[in-house]
């Protein structure tokens, strides 16, 4: 409610403003000073307000207890990569086993696309997908997610090879 007070003053300004053109010259450099010193004082509040919330003590507001989950725990087999459509797009389909103490809530896979003729090998591209796995700990399920990796010129992997890593792990308490 209180912002219609500076409201109200500052309709006053322009119309008085647009009336009488000694009351322009006297208000145009004032209110330029007051515009100066309000910008001025609330970036030294929000340096003021940045400082003080780095306490180190206090924990983040929406931290939780959660279980550490190491990537060689969540196990990832019979991993097949099929081309679709658009030329672009490749379907990943394999199955997911939870080795780890903890249930597994979701993960990022992270998988790189290789195209190595002859030995040599030139990244053709990478993409990250979001699985969400519900899984206790030593329960196994089936997943499918698409993966897109540029195609230059529209020229096909010759010798594909494929490469995948499982980071960002969240876990919960069984």
């Amino acid at each position: 409610m209180i912002w219609i007070f500076p409201a109200l003053a500052g309709l006053l300004i322009v119309y008085f403003a647009m009336r009488s053109s000694r009351f322009r010259r006297f208000a145009e450099p004032t209110l330029s000073v007051l515009v100066a010193l309000l910008l001025l004082s609330a970036f030294i509040v929000w340096l003021r307000e940045n400082g003080s919330s780095t306490n180190t003590a206090s924990p983040p507001p929406f931290a939780q207890n959660r279980p550490v989950i190491q990537p060689e725990e969540i196990v990832l087999k019979d991993l097949q990569f099929t081309r679709k459509r658009p030329d672009t797009s490749y379907r990943a389909t394999g199955t997911i086993l939870n080795n780890s103490a903890a249930g597994l809530t979701n993960f990022n896979l992270t998988v790189t696309l290789e195209d190595c003729p002859d030995g040599k090998c030139k990244m053709v591209g990478e993409d990250t997908a979001l699985i969400l796995a519900r899984l206790q700990p030593g329960q196994s399920q089936a997943f499918e997610t698409f993966f897109t990796f540029p195609s230059p010129y529209g020229v096909d992997p010759i010798a594909p090879k494929w490469s995948h890593r499982v980071t960002d792990i969240r876990g919960r308490l069984p």
